[in-house]
């Protein structure tokens, strides 16, 4: 965890953005995969991490901002607890380290908050992700389940979205530390990466640099031959001659912060012209987007830039024709590009989306566009100093989308179909790093993965 004065001053500076009432924090429980004593590996909710840096289960936290008082609820281990775990310190000595004095046992949690609701006093809680802590929240509170999501407190929202989103100096370390182990399951990706080996091969080798390196992956790791599926989970396919594979993957560090890099390896060790044409299109998108990240610039607009970049690309190749500007206007690139050009970063792979996207990455003022290849981009606003988001531009030649588009003839202004229909088992290509918003731009964070043709390539031989 981090110094016990970066915890006390984040929740200070809660209470001081939320004013009045009571704030409740629910950690997370152990989750079993198909029976009780049979669990996945435990993970704290990033928030409760956040404000009480506490990384074990079955805590609940209270902030009472009106009188002044910060106490943590859970119950030390009992003899029977320790024969199947190991002795642990006491709650108290735990919270000490992230300085709150007052504990106490779960069950006078529901006691304090039945007092609290009879008194009339506003009790702030996040959105709920897990159906258990939403169960919770109905048993605490008296809110029916169906109704809790249209209870959360949007203040204490925006006040911890707000906060997670500036990142400090320490922050930054630890997800430079999740990218230090990137570094090394996307090399190893790109020399694995051979005629004949299967996909899970790779995965599983990445997967065990994570775990060797005292973290986790951030998410499922996405490594296929089919980068057309975005969010690919497969790994049973055996690599072959002329194929390109996507490898997006990510590494926790001991803290939980996260990395998420993707970066396209030709199977063969080289890749095909036709493999190359597409391969330097998004490349060029994502180097030119990144030129365009700073302070005050919405990220909407940079990856409207990205589009049409990529959209340029594919009228030089011939599969798309007419006037750029109206071509992405009319939504013709998404096509090949149906996602959104990158997302924050931080605690979550994803960061804060739990507490909604639209508090995360839009404003008041800044909306979602709800058209189609527009609607997934999750980060819209404006950047600032302080803002880890990821840059991520691809062309995917998805067949399906291919038929239906075509036989619409939907875009037929801007798109070429019968030279796409020969791009149709192309696949796709990603192109991804993590940035830093600073005052006066942007720094790609971590140690410089190969990303170039010639050092993929280089690497992949």
């Amino acid at each position: 965890m981090f110094a016990e004065k970066v915890y006390v001053e984040r929740r200070k500076r809660l209470r001081n953005q939320v004013g009045s009432g009571i704030i409740l924090l629910l950690g997370n429980e152990e989750s079993p995969m198909n029976y009780p004593d049979n669990q996945y590996s435990f993970r704290q909710d990033s928030s409760f991490l956040y404000f009480f840096g506490l990384d074990f289960p079955s805590l609940a936290a209270v902030i009472d901002i009106d009188q002044g008082k910060e106490c943590v609820f859970g119950d030390d281990l009992t003899v029977d607890d320790i024969i199947w775990t190991e002795p642990q310190p006491a709650l108290r000595e735990k919270c000490q380290k992230v300085g709150v004095y007052e504990t106490a046992s779960l069950d006078q949690l529901p006691v304090i908050l039945k007092k609290a609701v009879e008194q009339g006093r506003k009790i702030h809680f996040l959105p709920q992700y897990r159906p258990e802590n939403a169960l919770k929240i109905h048993q605490l509170l008296g809110v029916p389940p169906s109704e809790i999501q249209n209870q959360v407190s949007e203040l204490l929202i925006r006040a911890v979205v707000a906060q997670r989103s500036i990142k400090t100096k320490d922050e930054i370390a630890e997800i430079e530390a999740a990218l230090d182990i990137s570094y090394e399951m996307q090399t190893l990706s790109m020399k694995m990466s051979k005629p004949g080996v299967y996909e899970r091969e790779v995965a599983g080798a990445m997967e065990g640099i994570a775990l060797s390196r005292g973290g986790r992956l951030s998410f499922p790791i996405i490594f296929s031959v089919h980068g057309e599926t975005l969010h690919n989970h497969y790994y049973g396919n055996i690599m072959k001659e002329g194929d390109i594979a996507v490898n997006d993957s990510g590494a926790e560090s001991t803290l939980h912060y996260a990395s998420d890099v993707t970066r396209t390896i030709p199977v063969s060790g080289k890749f095909s012209q036709r493999q190359k044409e597409i391969y330097t299109i998004v490349l060029n998108a994502q180097e030119k987007a990144i030129e365009k990240v700073m302070p005050g610039v919405e990220f909407r607009e940079v990856h409207r830039l990205a589009c049409k970049i990529l959209a340029s690309g594919l009228k030089e190749l011939g599969l798309m024709k007419g006037n750029i500007e109206d071509a992405v206007h009319a939504g013709a690139h998404t096509l090949f590009f149906q996602c959104g050009l990158g997302h924050m970063m931080g605690l979550d792979v994803h960061d804060m989306e739990g507490l909604g996207e639209d508090y995360v990455g839009y404003t008041d003022t800044i909306k979602r566009n709800p058209e189609f290849g527009w609607r997934s981009l999750r980060l819209g606003k404006a950047l600032e100093p302080g803002f880890v988001i990821t840059v991520e531009p691809g062309l995917y030649f998805i067949p399906e989308l291919i038929d239906r588009w075509k036989a619409e003839q939907k875009c037929s202004d801007y798109v070429d179909f019968n030279k796409v229909e020969k791009y149709r088992d192309f696949g796709g290509v990603r192109v991804e790093d993590d940035i830093l918003v600073v005052e006066n731009g942007c720094r790609v964070l971590g140690k410089k993965i190969p990303k170039t043709i010639d050092e993929v390539e280089a690497m992949s031989s």
